[in-house]
């Protein structure tokens, strides 16, 4: 829930440095819903992409402050976040209610990101594996299609704790299997992003392990310097 209008001007630095990057880098914005018609019109025919920070299951009806993922469709977003730990810690988020919003976005032919991610408490208690494959059994739609899996842990976002390329690793790993295991040979191609405490001075450190296809980036996505500093660990 950061950014107004003014916000614009960091999307155009981001537009204009982003044409520089290789062509195997993908990057997406998700910016409020306020301002993504706005965005996705400033960077059309641009390197970024735009995406919404959430969507409800259904596609229309008496929702009063909802947005359908059709809605951002329309908008002119091509994924959307779902199941970010902010959505499942103060909203009361269950896996169920994920899946369901992972299949709208199917439906509306957006790119999910489905989120997953243990707590402190799991974590310190060896539980974090458990937990997280728990959301991912309840969270990721029955067959593969077009998903992303971001892994953020919880206890490492703005607490200042930062998992090692170690813990990332293995639980990026056990992501893999997990995929593998349920949906296959297409299981080995869903890209798998790391979330939690990214930023330029570490990025290069955490982003470039096996199986970080990625990076879901939080605070430090508010700055284009920032952001595209990190998008360049992947040149």
């Amino acid at each position: 829930m950061n950014g107004l209008g003014a916000a614009r001007a960091e999307l155009d630095k981001m537009i204009a440095a982003a044409a520089g990057l290789p062509a195997n880098i993908d990057i997406l914005v998700c910016p409020p819903a306020q301002l993504l018609a706005g965005f996705a019109a400033r960077a059309r025919g641009s390197r970024i992409a735009i995406g919404g920070q959430d969507c409800h299951a259904e596609p229309c009806g008496a929702h009063t402050g909802d947005i359908s993922a059709e809605m951002l469709a329309d908008a002119g977003a091509v994924a959307v976040i779902v199941g970010h730990s902010e959505r499942r810690q103060d909203h009361g988020e269950t896996d169920a209610m994920v899946r369901a919003k992972a299949h709208a976005a199917r439906r509306a032919d957006l790119t999910a990101i489905v989120c997953v991610g243990e707590a402190r408490a799991a974590r310190d208690a060896g539980g974090a594996l458990a937990v997280v494959g728990a959301q991912l059994d309840g969270s990721l739609p029955e067959d593969a299609g077009n998903f992303v899996v971001a892994y953020e842990p919880v206890w490492a976002i703005g607490t200042g704790r930062t998992p090692t390329p170690g813990d990332i690793g293995s639980m990026h790993r056990f992501i893999r299997r997990r995929l593998s295991s349920r949906y296959g040979d297409a299981g080995e191609g869903i890209r798998i992003l790391y979330g939690g405490s990214v930023k330029a001075e570490n990025a290069r450190q955490l982003l470039t392990g096996e199986n970080v296809d990625g990076a879901l980036i939080g605070a430090a996505s508010l700055e284009a310097e920032e952001f595209l500093a990190i998008a360049e660990v992947y040149r």
